[in-house]
């Protein structure tokens, strides 16, 4: 047995309240180590000869990566405190007992030799989501790009490449215009990139929080926008770049006027005097990257982050938005993200926090500061496992595996699961304009649990290459639309809607084929049954274990076979 891969923490990412008095414990395994995992708890403070409080729990592998097993098993308790500890059988009929982090070859007795989890403790630390949110499809829109309500000729709308200066005329009342088109896709949950005042075509490099960009609209817009999405019972998520600012944003323009001597030094890092900002030097203060017009917000001065916090409230009182989505989070510290989650959530307590940060997230994700996360090594994934075909098919459960493995159970439903995004290639290009290739990890990001993103455009097979061209024009003439890849995309999601078993049913089995390049996973939940499968090469895969069952893609009866990159939905 590998005792330096045996891990666990008394503490919220290995032993955390579901509920009130629902408990979830967890430890890790080297992977193949262990035959048996047995939980022993008792109470801390009742004395063993007045009521014997002793019990034992065995514990369910609850996932794998490459190089972990991840054991599982929730416990209701009614405690001051717990106090617990392992019993750990390898595959050779060997035990050890894990309690405090020491090992023991007796069962432990000394309660100060075990594990400690204060109930009351946990429990003031539950993780709380929108349950609005869990499972949702979101819809990605680059609000200059995406529709208009003015005239545009088609040669200026449809041009590709396309540039960042390129003006498409990108409007409010062009989305407001286009809400029954995403409603009908399917889509439960709009998101924007940035809309306020800024002389980008991304906004990424806000000039002022309390302004809609006049080239969107106004305010006005936006409260409508938000109103017929609700009525037609979507949401709308705004991009908060609370990272850094514009230059012409009121703070630092005061630096450039008076430099050492503004009321302002204090909202920014500001190294040294004069401010060099020159495009190919490396600037005299903090910046996105190191975009010298795109100056770093310092939110550990107060004033700054009084200032971002009555920025996303505003938006969220005025006009009603759901929530935010948050550029560059991983970038701002933990004490700034921990006090805003308690304000917006006292603004809205349904609001949902969305980080974007590009590896993994498990420190902001504890309950105490975003919701979820873009899930970028689910889109890393996709993209080996399908476009690049660099990733065996046990190879991408194991990367599945590590994220439930280390993550709290409620993020399953929740995580921004994308395989592309304004700031990415298109799929359809890094697959070398392959459209099955695109179809496969459509079916991957929409039959999965999470919250699938659908970059806009997709759905119709819009191409792009890296930014900027990834945002061009959407393609609103139906015969620039593939429309196979829009009836699939639709097929997808109502899938996804009419069977909760894809996203909340238990796996009760899965399996990777390596030699097909074939995943397998079975889903059950209230009696039914699902298989999901992903042939993720170019060539026929043989699946007769599953042959008759009927694949809700198709309507048919599965013949047992699965073509080159393609899915199935069966049905038990």
């Amino acid at each position: 047995m590998e005792y330096a891969a045996i891990r666990h923490f008394a503490d919220k990412r290995y032993c955390y309240a579901m509920g009130k008095g629902r408990f979830l414990i967890r430890l890790e395994t080297k992977r193949n180590d262990a035959e048996n995992v047995i939980l022993h708890v008792r109470d801390k403070y009742l004395p063993l000869k007045m009521i014997d409080t002793r019990r034992e729990y065995v514990m369910e592998k609850a996932g794998s990566d490459d190089l972990r097993d991840y054991y599982e098993t929730v416990i209701e308790i009614d405690v001051v405190c717990l106090r617990y500890f392992f019993e750990i059988e390898d595959i050779y009929g060997n035990i050890t007992y894990y309690g405090n982090h020491e090992f023991f070859d007796e069962c432990i007795t000394d309660i100060e030799r075990m594990f400690d989890c204060p109930q009351t403790l946990r429990e003031e630390e539950l993780f709380e989501l929108p349950e609005w949110a869990e499972n949702k499809v979101v819809y990605q829109i680059f609000p200059s790009r995406f529709a208009t309500d003015k005239e545009v000729p088609e040669e200026v709308w449809y041009q590709a490449p396309i540039d960042h200066k390129a003006d498409l005329k990108g409007s409010l009342r062009g989305i407001i215009n286009r809400l029954d088109y995403i409603k009908e896709l399917g889509v439960d949950i709009l998101y924007m990139t940035p809309i306020f005042q800024s002389d980008s075509s991304h906004k990424y490099n806000i000039d002022d929080y309390y302004k809609v960009d006049p080239s969107f609209g106004d305010k006005e817009d936006l409260k409508e926008l938000v109103k017929k999405a609700h009525e037609r019972g979507m949401y709308v998520i705004l991009d908060g770049v609370f990272n850094h600012t514009s230059i012409h944003f009121f703070a630092f323009r005061d630096i450039m006027e008076k430099k050492e001597q503004s009321a302002y030094l204090d909202w920014y890092y500001i190294k040294e005097f004069p401010l060099v900002m020159e495009w190919g030097k490396k600037p005299s203060y903090k910046t996105f990257a190191y975009a010298g017009y795109m100056p770093k917000l310092n939110l550990q001065n107060k004033e700054t982050a009084d200032f971002v916090i009555d920025v996303a409230s505003y938006w969220i009182r005025e006009c009603d938005i759901d929530g935010w989505r948050l550029d560059v989070g991983d970038e701002i510290d933990h004490v700034f993200w921990k006090r805003f989650r308690k304000e917006i959530k006292s603004v809205k307590k349904d609001a949902l926090i969305v980080g974007e940060i590009w590896h993994f997230a498990g420190d902001f994700l504890e309950g105490d500061e975003w919701d979820s996360v873009m899930n970028y090594p689910f889109y890393q994934a996709v993209l080996d496992f399908v476009a690049a075909e660099t990733l065996n098919a046990s190879g991408f459960l194991a990367r599945m595996g590590f994220l439930k493995g280390n993550l709290h159970r409620k993020l399953e439903g929740y995580l921004w699961n994308l395989i592309d995004s304004h700031d990415t290639e298109r799929f359809l290009h890094s697959a070398q304009y392959q459209l099955k290739k695109q179809m496969l990890a459509a079916a991957l990001l929409l039959l999965l649990p999470g919250m699938p993103m659908i970059y806009y455009g997709d759905e119709t097979a819009l191409e792009g290459g890296h930014d900027p061209d990834c945002r061009r024009g959407m393609l609103w003439d139906e015969n620039r639309q593939n429309k196979d890849m829009l009836l699939f995309y639709q097929t997808l999601i109502r899938l996804r809607h009419e069977y909760p078993v894809l996203t909340k049913g238990t796996v009760t089995e899965q399996f990777a084929l390596d030699e097909k390049g074939v995943i397998g996973i079975k889903r059950q939940m209230d009696g039914q049954s699902i298989w999901l499968l992903f042939n993720g090469r170019n060539k026929t895969a043989e699946v007769p274990e599953r042959k008759g069952l009927k694949n809700l893609l198709d309507g048919q009866c599965f013949s047992g076979s699965l073509g080159d990159y393609e899915a199935a939905v069966l049905v038990e």
